[in-house]
């Protein structure tokens, strides 16, 4: 059984037997557990798949009737793509820091951030060369040092070559390139034979600066009438827009590993939708908005969502010291197996205690989600969309697909395993 899916020749009772032999580690981590332990038949996506089809479902359904020609029709690609950017993690080293920003580990206050994405770029990576003798020289050490006029030719030279290479394992940059960008900008160093930069904005998430670029390439998409990129694009930002809503996106104890209440994560984001989001959340929330500022609009979603951290945990920790814990945890079916999760009366006091802030989260997530999407098409001069055909899937996207389906049922996640 690997990922709560089990092959149609096993067992039922091998559900039963595993649940018992993962047991143990259960209650050596304190009745909490998320992300796949070795044998045991579990599956906890962020939001889980459900919340994030449902966030993109229900933002399709607010939009204008100018926009809902084009995209009620292709509702069903808007739900069933929510999830690739979870599928992409177990296939892309860089796809992991795009669902995430650790707030507290970027060192002091919130308002000190860089709040573009090229800002970011200036302040967190470092560029070094290699000079013909072999030695690595230290180009590029960050923006101190530096006068505002030689911050911005910096500034484009990020702009050009560095910035379309984040998102790619090679780091390499052209050596020429860069000679020539030193020599034009009277700076002190000898001819270098190879140059690469390392950043550090891997370590700690990137969301924000992610959904600013993401906003950017949508709108342009919009301009192009381009039916296949808008689609593909909307169900990425659908994605990217529900983790900023969650506030163990914004915390390096993202699952509560630091405060000894492993699994947390996704006990909040998957386990209370999956079972209240039907029948108690409301989901009438109004018609999109026009976002004016997309860069401080993304940055305050996450900020409000970090906010709420300490309640996250803090309501958790006194309800599980105040409930027995033969009443915490449950055994359900998920995904067609057996497996031991929080007990539904228990989840239900949590949601309680947080006065609905899951549901709180989920609708103003939704409401987000059609807003950027709105926007985006607004910043491209609202474009006719009644002529668009949905999407034609290239051999380029089949294959795509293909390869993260292969690597989510197979493969092993890459990054930090809080959001499998």
């Amino acid at each position: 059984c690997h990922r709560g899916r089990c092959t149609d020749t096993m067992k039922k009772y091998r559900n039963v037997s595993l649940i018992l032999l993962c047991l143990p580690v259960l209650l050596f981590t304190s009745f909490y557990w998320e992300g796949p332990q070795e044998g045991c038949p579990f599956d906890r996506p962020e939001w889980g798949f459900f919340g994030h089809k449902r966030i993109n479902r229900m933002a399709t359904l607010t939009l204008p009737p100018e926009m809902m020609v084009f995209f009620k029709p292709n509702i069903d690609y808007l739900t069933d793509h929510a999830a690739d950017p979870d599928m992409r993690r177990y296939a892309v080293n860089w796809e992991a820091p795009r669902h995430y920003i650790d707030l507290d580990e970027y060192g002091g206050t919130l308002g000190q951030l860089p709040r573009t994405w090229l800002e970011a770029l200036m302040t967190y990576a470092k560029i070094k060369g290699l000079n013909a003798a072999g030695d690595t020289m230290a180009v590029y050490s960050g923006t101190a040092g530096y006068s505002e006029k030689q911050l911005d030719n910096w500034k484009s030279y990020f702009a050009k070559e560095v910035l379309y290479r984040f998102s790619s394992d090679d780091k390499s940059l052209n050596a020429d390139s860069l000679n020539s960008f030193v020599q034009r900008n009277g700076f002190a160093f000898p001819a270098l034979q190879s140059v690469f930069f390392t950043e550090s904005l891997s370590a700690h998430g990137i969301l924000p600066w992610n959904l600013q670029q993401m906003h950017k390439r949508l709108t342009k998409a919009f301009r192009d009438r381009d039916s296949r990129l808008i689609l593909k694009l909307c169900a990425d930002i659908g994605h990217y827009v529900g983790d900023a809503h969650v506030p163990l996106h914004t915390t390096s104890n993202y699952n509560g590993q630091k405060s000894n209440q492993y699994g947390i994560h996704g006990f909040w984001e998957s386990r209370i939708p999956e079972l209240f989001a039907d029948e108690q959340y409301d989901y009438f929330i109004g018609k999109p908005e026009y976002i004016e500022y997309p860069t401080d609009y993304f940055w305050k979603v996450v900020t409000d969502s970090h906010l709420l951290v300490d309640s996250v945990l803090h309501v958790e920790w006194a309800l599980r010291s105040a409930i027995p814990a033969d009443q915490q945890m449950c055994p359900d079916l998920r995904q067609g197996s057996q497996v031991l999760t929080q007990c539904r009366d228990f989840a239900a006091a949590y949601q309680q205690n947080m006065r609905g802030m899951v549901e709180r989260r989920m609708r103003a997530a939704v409401h987000a989600v059609s807003s950027v999407w709105y926007s985006a098409w607004l910043d491209a001069g609202a474009p006719d969309l009644s002529h668009l055909d949905g999407p034609m899937a290239s051999d380029t996207d089949r294959k795509e697909e293909e390869e993260l389906l292969k690597g989510f049922r197979g493969g092993k996640i890459i990054g930090r395993p809080e959001e499998n």
